[in-house]
């Protein structure tokens, strides 16, 4: 049993967040492949930048038309919708808005564990 244990640790991935040593340069946003990352202030989709329609749920619980404004997640930085962010899996080797960060602001998030699985089905699920 413990051996199960360390075997899913090391599977796990966690998600990417920006924190608040952000100098808004905006590097960060044109690396990510999904999109996914928006400067403070900026309504998001989960639609732009992606290939599907109709709704899809976010926030674990809550479904939503991918074309339907959503508020940000940060009025002054920089940030990184979760629901979007596969960490680059399936696209590079690293997350690449860590990999050009001046600041290296870009962090994993502990808080927000997943696997590689659902982060390579998340990239097949918004590019269809």
């Amino acid at each position: 049993m413990v051996l199960l244990q360390q075997n899913l640790k090391l599977d796990l991935k966690m998600a990417i967040i920006i924190t608040d040593e952000c100098i808004n340069c905006g590097a960060c946003e044109p690396e990510c492949p999904n999109n996914a990352i928006y400067e403070g202030g900026v309504e998001w989709t989960m639609a732009e930048g992606n290939t599907i329609s109709g709704t899809i749920t976010i926030n674990g619980d809550q479904e939503v038309a991918v074309d339907a404004e959503q508020a940000p997640i940060s009025d002054d930085l920089y940030f990184i919708v979760p629901d979007k962010c596969t960490e680059c899996v399936g696209f590079h080797e690293e997350p690449q808005c860590a990999a050009v960060c001046p600041v290296d602001c870009c962090v994993d998030d502990p808080d927000r564990r997943e696997s590689e699985e659902v982060l390579l089905k998340r990239k097949e699920s918004l590019h269809l």
